[in-house]
């Protein structure tokens, strides 16, 4: 029920992309303690986006999930960080983050919610 959502204002290569979006899945599981089978990440790279007035390499970052632990998001906020900075070699000022806690009753999956 994880949903990583990465908006890059820079291209990044397919196979690049791929290992981000590979690399962004386990950290996920991992970081929150879900199985990888329930993450979602998606990654949409060189849209319009301007940060503290320049176009310099820049992300906004969503992660929901069901029971996100406020908690842990100093240590999402740093693995985030530093994966967009080994990935697309974004600085972490470069980087904001939304963190949400969603309940499992508005998360719906397989007909059904959580």
């Amino acid at each position: 029920m994880p949903y990583l959502k990465i908006h890059m204002n820079r291209e990044i290569e397919p196979g690049k992309s791929k290992a981000l979006l590979a690399a962004a899945s386990q950290r996920m599981a991992s970081e929150l303690g879900k199985p990888e089978r329930y993450v979602m990440v998606e990654l949409t790279s060189n849209p319009a986006m301007l940060f503290a007035g320049t176009d310099e390499p820049a992300a906004f970052v969503e992660l929901k999930s069901i029971g996100l632990p406020a908690g842990k998001t100093k240590d999402l906020s740093q693995t985030l960080c530093s994966l967009l900075q080994d990935s697309a070699g974004i600085a972490p000022a470069r980087v904001y983050i939304e963190f949400t806690d969603v309940a499992g009753g508005f998360w719906g999956w397989n007909g059904s919610t959580f």
